[in-house]
């Protein structure tokens, strides 16, 4: 069966496929790309199949790649704290055997149970973490990856310094399998933080709470997560998961705030908070239990915003002064083209990525996509913070890449896969589509 494979996780985006190849090994991944190129035959990677923008699914009748089974996972090695993992190795995985060595695998993602390695490189996953410890890129120390035409790169030796040319790690992280099919990964490892306090804080408005996640990244150095949602997404998790608000009232948004750290970090997100104006109600996790409680608060938004049907799902940046006033303005601006339409957000205030997801609009009307991204694009900000492009967004890269920037990227393509066999239509046209506008 096919089926599982031709459709993303949203259900917005389905195709077909006329195979799923799914290789257990390097080699048998070079085998296959070779095979492929020589018969001209377009090629999807697929990891977990958690994607939102389109990017992993076979929606030009490709052949899936899928790389679920290159499951290699090394031994930790203490002496550099890194370990290389193969691209079907999922982030739960991946977390659990760093912890069982004393390590920590620093990024982590609602969908850390079926996202993989290779899927989090392909988009350059930031998640829930990032603000302490950076996205995949800054993760990655090494590379095993597959040329189109079957040719295999690895540079996985780890060096943290390395300067021998061009950094191919870097480059291929984000690429969303158009350069090339990530098999493997070298990747750094971080020292834990056992001791956990998790608050959820209240607000009346969303301008002091953004205040306030920016306030807390400049005055608290344990701090590893400053997650936002609202009001309306609280009252749908608590209706379809059973999940209680700790407060007695309603308000209007809520800071999820987590510190961590070798000691203790309670006394100083106390103080924190203490200094921090606009908080209306505080409530601390005084258990593993409670905390996982609130990060459920959290966590569950973009599963029970699916149960409303396909979501159109605007994953974007905004510089930090301007996060306040969009939420309001596209909960306007989603009312005025698509009335009944209704706007969904939550994110990481933290690094000033919102969720925007709206329901109530047919899967491929792209009339609030256009009128949002172009906003985000028109606050400086960028239509994509770690989803990737996919083929959602490939209509509007233009809103944040000059032509020169597209001409390069064009190049390099063409450079790494010059048949346009990997992914095509996803981040850039292929080859020989017209420019954008």
């Amino acid at each position: 069966m096919t089926a599982g494979y031709a459709v993303d996780w949203t259900g917005r985006f389905s195709g077909t496929t006329p195979a799923v190849v799914r290789p257990g090994s390097t080699t048998e991944v070079s085998r296959v790309m070779e095979i492929c190129c020589e018969h001209g035959l377009a090629v999807v990677p697929q990891g977990g199949n958690t994607g939102l923008v389109g990017g992993g699914v076979p929606l030009g009748g490709e052949v899936v790649l899928s790389l679920r089974r290159l499951r290699r996972l090394d031994a930790v090695e203490q002496a550099a704290g890194q370990v290389t993992a193969g691209a079907g190795v999922t982030i739960a995985e991946l977390q659990d055997h760093a912890e069982a060595s004393g390590w920590r695998y620093a990024v982590d993602l609602g969908a850390r149970e079926s996202a993989t390695v290779g899927g989090t490189i392909a988009t350059n996953a930031g998640g829930l973490r990032m603000i302490r410890y950076g996205g995949t890129r800054q993760q990655l120390t090494g590379i095993e990856a597959v040329l189109a035409d079957g040719r295999v790169l690895s540079h996985l030796g780890g060096l943290v310094k390395d300067n021998t040319g061009y950094d191919l790690a870097s480059l291929l992280c984000g690429s969303e399998g158009t350069l090339a099919v990530v098999s493997a990964a070298r990747l750094r490892l971080h020292p834990p933080s056992p001791e956990v306090v998790t608050a959820l804080l209240a607000f009346s408005d969303t301008s002091p709470a953004f205040a306030a996640a920016a306030g807390l990244r400049r005055t608290l150095p344990e701090l590893e997560a400053v997650e936002f949602f609202l009001h309306g997404g609280l009252a749908l998790v608590s209706e379809l998961t059973g999940a209680k608000s700790p407060f007695s009232k309603a308000f209007d948004c809520y800071l999820l705030v987590e510190a961590a750290g070798v000691t203790d970090p309670g006394p100083a997100l106390e103080s924190a908070i203490a200094r921090t104006t606009g908080v209306a109600d505080v409530a601390v996790a005084l258990s593993d239990t409670q905390r996982r409680r609130l990060w459920h608060l959290r966590e569950a938004h973009t599963e029970v915003i699916n149960t409303l049907g396909p979501p159109h799902k605007l994953d974007v940046t905004l510089p930090h002064e301007a996060l306040a006033a969009f939420v309001g303005d596209v909960s306007e601006l989603v009312q005025e083209v698509a009335p009944g339409a209704e706007a969904w957000f939550f994110g990481h205030a933290g690094d000033g990525n919102l969720h925007v997801n709206v329901t109530g609009v047919e899967p491929y009307d792209d009339t609030v996509d256009t009128a949002v991204l172009s906003l985000v694009a028109h606050l400086g900000g960028s239509i994509s913070a770690e989803h990737g492009v996919g083929r959602a967004k490939l209509p509007y890269l233009h809103l944040n890449r000059s032509p020169g920037e597209l001409s390069v990227f064009r190049a390099i393509k063409a450079a790494f896969d010059p048949r346009g066999i990997l992914n095509p239509g996803v981040l850039l046209p292929a080859p020989d589509a017209a420019a954008e506008g």
